[in-house]
């Protein structure tokens, strides 16, 4: 896979194989690994007061997409998000 943009839209699998189509909300490297940060594209088209739902894809050896592992690992990514955020506004 190459490398992810903003804006960017495409399908991925649950655990239930039931497929959902996420948009890309942000990126970000740490430490020389890339993160992701979707959400669903459903979810990011209604207009609604609601927090949306945001989960975090990591970018593995090969390009493809991979879950966060530990807690360790989703705070820091999660943590790295929540600066980014914090400096665009």
């Amino acid at each position: 896979m190459e490398k992810l943009e903003v804006g960017e839209a495409f399908t991925i699998s649950d655990e239930n194989d039931a497929e959902q189509e996420v948009e890309v909300i942000g990126t970000v490297t740490i430490e020389g690994t890339d993160y992701a940060a979707v959400s669903f594209v459903e979810d990011l088209q209604t207009e609604t007061d609601e927090d949306i739902d945001i989960f975090f894809l990591k970018v593995d050896v090969d390009g493809d997409l991979a879950a966060i592992d530990s807690d360790e690992e989703f705070e820091k990514v999660s943590s790295a998000f929540d600066e980014m955020l914090n400096e665009e506004e």
